[in-house]
């Protein structure tokens, strides 16, 4: 069965860092668009980044300059390395195929303080 599992969530300080893992199994993501995505409460799930096949990143006007997106394929893990955070980053981070394709994990929680 294909499953994500997020972590490296966190409370930190305005201007701080983080970085976010995200364990996947049952695909290789080596071979396909992945993404991060984000929810704060009452707002709709928003993507964040994105990293294709080809190692071609994009993020979000928000984001730009700030995040990093990778992955280690002999891991198949996908990495969300955070710098400079906002307390407008505060939300729940979840990982996906970039076209949202796989059972949504219970993400990890992002707090930033101001």
């Amino acid at each position: 069965q294909e499953q994500l599992v997020e972590s490296g969530g966190g409370l930190v300080q305005a201007g701080g860092s983080l970085r976010l893992s995200c364990a996947a199994s049952g695909m290789f993501i080596g071979i396909i668009t992945m993404a991060w995505y984000r929810q704060a409460p009452g707002k709709q799930r928003e993507l964040v980044a994105s990293i294709n096949s080809g190692s071609i990143t994009a993020y979000s006007d928000s984001v730009r300059g700030r995040f990093a997106i990778s992955r280690d394929n002999a891991k198949n893990t996908l990495y969300l390395q955070m710098y400079s955070l906002k307390p407008e980053d505060t939300g729940v981070y979840f990982c996906n195929t970039g076209r949202g394709t796989i059972p949504w994990g219970q993400g990890t929680q992002v707090t930033v303080s101001s």
